[in-house]
């Protein structure tokens, strides 16, 4: 009887240890592809429509990307802020590389996608993943037209991040370029120091 008595306390404490539900854990084994198919759902929800993302589209995308990645825009948002105070009052155009362009989809004619496409996943050597998706612009009265960027996720933290974008050259000419390298054009850290560098 003394045995039952000290068993049915512990029974009932390893009972209330399991998890009844663990779908709020993050998850660790999710795919590079099917991460990116959630964050850019995200991204044509806030349609990336230019600059440095704010207020609730700020709040949506931020989980998805790297501490790295967080740093830099935090920094862009700063020499953004540094170029207003120098610049306070005068009516001139912001000369910001990223001032128009949807840091997830591209410049010009590529900001607001309005639908994505996963394409390919290439796993690297470094454990890193570069994940191609098509994205879709325009719509009815307009023909749609699509272009294709590079996601590179990383783990961070022991999770799948967005840690860099490639706008991929197509047949308009644009060159390739990089998220990373947009958003430092004009910058020193925090501070605006100007540049003529255009996308």
């Amino acid at each position: 009887m003394q045995r039952l008595t000290i068993l049915a306390p512990l029974a009932m404490l390893v009972a209330i240890a399991q998890p009844v539900s663990q779908s709020w854990l993050p998850n660790l084994t999710e795919q590079p592809d099917a991460f990116i198919q959630r964050f850019y759902r995200q991204v044509v929800a806030a349609h990336d429509p230019g600059g440095v993302p704010s207020g609730a589209d700020w709040k949506a995308l931020k989980p998805f990307l790297s501490g790295e990645l967080i740093k830099s825009i935090d920094l862009t948002r700063s020499c953004q802020e540094d170029w207003l105070r120098k610049n306070h009052g005068q009516m001139i155009k912001a000369p910001f590389a990223w001032g128009e362009a949807g840091l997830f989809s591209g410049a010009n004619e590529r900001t607001a996608p309005q639908a994505f496409q996963i394409e390919k996943t290439e796993l690297k050597n470094d454990e890193t993943s570069l994940v191609y998706v098509s994205l879709r612009g325009g719509g009815p009265p307009e023909k749609p037209w699509t272009w294709e960027i590079a996601v590179r996720v990383v783990q961070d933290n022991g999770h799948p991040a967005v840690d860099d974008v490639t706008y991929l050259k197509d047949e308009d000419g644009i060159d390739e370029y990089k998220l990373s390298q947009v958003l430092v054009m004009g910058c020193n850290g925090p501070h605006w120091v100007g540049s003529h560098d255009k996308l």
